[in-house]
């Protein structure tokens, strides 16, 4: 999947530069083959995070996306340009104009605060286009490291929106079909990956995958799709939205066979106990979720 992400991108939006921020390198035969068309730039924690409260399980679990959400703002604001999430999938170029202005975000649906518990208006940053040291980005960056309290979106999402009525003069807002069209609800899930023969949804530029809502093989609240699912096979042979967006994207399998190399014993095995131990973790906040509701009950 983040092959065809980063794919899609040079191939439909043409960058001069394709800046890749990590903690730790990925692996594999597509990675081989994408990886010398990318500067990659090791990152660290943001230091303030360690001894930042967590509001529940799955915030601990998934406390590297906090983590981005700090460096994304900061590298974009040094650097100027596009961010993405690495599970976006990029449909048509982006619009000249966008460019023009000096910060955008995209509209997603209101979502429920968990400060408030009531519906929010929000405003996504899986996708950001920023000029350097835009005025809203540094505004938004302050705030958000004040504001920080572990909950999943108060300030990534819920935040850049309040912000944007109070200075609407500092950012462009664009409509919801252009980068989260799909959203992550069960049926557009659904559609996104198990439909067959659905057309591509007109006037959307990129698709954001909300990959941490169904690609464990264990989550299936939204779809039973996976991402064991998700294969070489699967793309090129589904006629899902999904793999007629990504096919053309993909390399020969000739390539990736090429590209398939055999790491060391000790270092394949760190990997593993990785894997198994984000897994377990996954498995322990579905649980947990699961327990809540049998006792609410």
């Amino acid at each position: 999947m983040y092959y065809l992400s980063l794919k899609s991108c040079i191939d439909t939006q043409k960058p001069d530069n394709v800046f890749f921020y990590y903690k730790n390198e990925p692996y594999g035969p597509y990675w081989e083959l994408i990886k010398d068309r990318l500067i990659l730039e090791e990152v660290e924690p943001v230091d303030f995070m360690h001894s930042a409260s967590q509001k529940d399980l799955s915030s601990k679990i998934f406390s590297y996306a906090h983590l981005s959400d700090f460096i994304r703002l900061e590298k974009i604001l040094e650097r100027g340009g596009v961010y993405a999430d690495i599970d976006t999938l990029f449909v048509n170029k982006y619009p000249d104009e966008l460019f023009d202005k000096e910060f955008v975000l995209g509209r997603e649906p209101a979502i429920r605060s968990s400060s408030t518990g009531k519906m929010e208006d929000s405003l996504c940053n899986a996708v950001i286009i920023s000029k350097k040291e835009a005025p809203f980005g540094k505004r938004w960056l302050k705030l958000m490291t004040e504001s920080y309290d572990g909950s999943w979106s108060y300030h990534s999402t819920i935040l850049p929106q309040k912000l944007s009525e109070k200075y609407p003069e500092e950012i462009h807002v664009v409509p919801q079909n252009y980068f989260y069209k799909i959203t992550y609800s069960s049926q557009d899930l659904k559609e996104l990956f198990e439909g067959n023969d659905q057309a591509v949804p007109a006037g959307i530029y990129s698709i954001h995958l909300w990959n941490h809502l169904w690609f464990s093989r264990w989550n299936k609240s939204r779809t039973s799709f996976h991402g064991g699912k998700l294969n070489y096979q699967y793309v090129s042979t589904s006629e899902s939205i999904f793999s007629q967006i990504a096919k053309p994207f993909l390399p020969d399998r000739n390539e990736v066979n090429a590209a398939t190399v055999t790491d060391p014993f000790p270092l394949r095995l760190v990997r593993l106990l990785r894997r198994w131990r984000y897994r377990m973790n996954i498995f322990s906040m579905l649980l947990m979720k699961k327990l809540e509701k049998t006792f609410q009950q």
